[in-house]
């Protein structure tokens, strides 16, 4: 079964919400939440921090992009663990977390981004991280 950690990019390309992108990626970006709402296994922190950040991005009323659709079945997925895997982070500080897989590279990772890291590093699957016109993770 198809499972992975979504960078709220993937969710605002398929909103046609971000101008730099081709429409290429905007129909795979399209093409992945659908199937993933099919068939797969989202992955979020159970802290609400992936959730969180969703929602400040999106549009749930009414939700305008197939993003939006997938949030909101997202939402509606988050109790059920066939659909939905949530891990724990421990927070040290603001967006920093013990289970970014590593340590020295932190302080030079996008700091809203390194929960993203953090999720599929702590899941016992180590997931991919679906991203899509994000160039800033690393300077």
């Amino acid at each position: 079964m198809m499972r992975a950690v979504i960078d709220t990019n993937v969710l605002l390309v398929a909103n046609e919400q971000h101008a730099d992108v081709s429409e290429a990626c905007v129909e795979e970006c399209i093409k992945r939440l659908q199937a993933m709402e099919r068939t797969g296994i989202t992955v979020i922190d159970d802290g609400f921090r992936i959730l969180s950040e969703y929602q400040h991005k999106t549009s749930l009323t009414p939700p305008k992009g197939v993003g939006d659709v997938f949030l909101k079945w997202l939402l509606r997925q988050a109790g059920n663990t066939a659909r939905v895997e949530q891990v724990s982070l421990t927070e040290l500080e603001e967006n920093e977390f013990v289970e970014f897989p590593d340590a020295a590279l932190q302080p030079v990772f996008d700091a809203p981004d390194r929960k993203f890291a953090a999720v599929a590093h702590a899941h016992p699957n180590k997931p991919p991280i679906w991203q899509a016109a994000d160039c800033k993770w690393l300077d």
